[in-house]
């Protein structure tokens, strides 16, 4: 029974990317310089985490190898005299943004040939004549926010006047999006979401990646938090994806977090939605169960991006990654002798780096092959090899994009 399990551990790149200075992004690495802050002690914080970095089981199957292939420098903490037992490389992006649909839609053999836009860092950052229309056709009294944020500091700031007035919280980022927050309760969570649908067809024109609903729930400042009910409402990709080729082909897909939501909907058949990395592994696993012969389960594991990317939180990530590796194994133990198993990411956040944005990186490519102990794979050119790769496992049609690397 050949089954695909491909999980990406959302921004977390390994450097190295041959375009980074066009981004402003030279010498970012979001796996190097956590190790490095480790190693240094720099990453320590009492009653989470302290020491090197500790991944045993990505070590094993070449995640520290696979860091220095992509950046030319070896990560510290990690003894590279033991030879991986697995699939072990590195992708570069071709993709023109360092967002999150462009990742996956790469690493789903659909590289993004075309520029997103964005929204300027300056206030008011949304032009006058979308706000109007916002306002009118999601029958709102106005809006708070109009700038640049992090969506838990814009709640922090304007969730009470926000409940005090009914406006929703409109804000953008240095990604393609414009995202909407509003209390689950007060505001409504279905009314969110018939709002984030009107406005997803009045940013079409200015070609916005994403328009993202961000729940929250809390009475004060001090009490709000954003639940899981996040939802993301993507443009369509230009062409089939892996997951249409797998539907097309008779087969099922299961997609745990927002995978489904990345893809617009398009070739999803089971979705298994979760709040958490761990839960999101739980749900994993759960879905790997359901699976049968010829199907793919495509997870995203968001927190390592969302909750400490962007937050720039080296300790986060560091215990992040280090939770996530000692579950590993569950996912090994599940895996049958004719399944693949790859582990990868959409693009880099390095939480040393300057600002909040993504950073452009290669990512790893590591995990395990029927039949394969060590299979070294070098620097893919491009994320669809991965996509290119899954699909020659699960014996579907080839996509236009990439080159499988089994």
């Amino acid at each position: 029974m050949a089954r695909a399990i491909l999980c990406v551990l959302d921004s977390f790149g390994i450097g190295g990317a041959p375009d980074a200075a066009s981004f402003g992004d030279e010498g970012a690495n979001t796996f190097g310089h956590i190790a490095a802050a480790c190693a240094r002690g720099e990453a320590d914080r009492e009653g989470l985490r302290s020491g090197v970095l500790h991944v045993p089981n990505m070590a094993r199957l070449g995640l520290a190898h696979a860091g220095r292939l992509a950046s030319g420098e070896a990560p510290e903490g990690f003894d590279l005299s033991i030879a991986p037992e697995g699939i072990w490389g590195a992708a570069s992006e071709t993709s023109r943004g360092k967002d999150t649909p462009s990742g996956h839609w790469e690493i789903a053999g659909v590289p993004v040939a075309f520029d997103w836009g964005y929204f300027p860092d300056e206030v008011p950052t949304f032009p006058d004549e979308l706000v109007s229309k916002v306002i009118e056709a999601g029958a709102i009294p106005g809006i708070l926010g109009n700038c640049h944020a992090s969506g838990t500091t814009i709640i922090a700031e304007l969730g009470e006047e926000h409940l005090r007035t009914g406006k929703p919280i409109c804000y953008t980022s240095a990604d393609s999006v414009f995202q909407i927050a509003a209390h689950e309760t007060h505001f409504g969570l279905e009314r969110l979401y018939r709002l984030c649908e009107t406005v997803r067809e009045l940013v079409d024109p200015y070609r916005i990646g994403r328009v993202i609903a961000r729940p929250f729930i809390g009475e004060s400042a001090e009490t709000f938090e954003r639940t899981a009910n996040r939802r993301d409402y993507s443009v369509l990709p230009p062409e089939p994806t892996l997951l249409d080729r797998v539907v097309a082909a008779g087969h099922r897909t299961l997609t745990v977090g927002k995978i489904a939501d990345i893809f617009a909907h398009q070739g999803i058949g089971e979705v298994l939605k979760a709040a958490g990395n761990d839960a999101l592994f739980d749900r994993t696993l759960e879905a790997l169960d359901m699976a049968g012969h010829g199907d793919l389960v495509f997870a995203n594991f968001i927190d390592f991006d969302s909750l400490y990317g962007h937050r720039r939180d080296v300790a986060g990530y560091a215990a992040g990654l280090e939770a996530f590796d000692r579950r590993l194994p569950e996912l090994l133990e599940c895996l049958g002798p004719d399944d693949l198993l790859i582990l990868t990411a959409d693009h880099g956040c390095d939480p040393t780096w300057r600002g909040t944005d993504h950073t452009r990186e290669r990512v790893p490519v590591i995990g395990v092959a029927p039949g394969c102990g060590e299979v070294p794979i070098g620097i893919r050119d491009t994320f669809a090899d991965i996509g290119e790769t899954v699909a020659r496992h699960l014996g579907v049609a080839p996509g236009g994009h990439g080159a499988p690397f089994l």
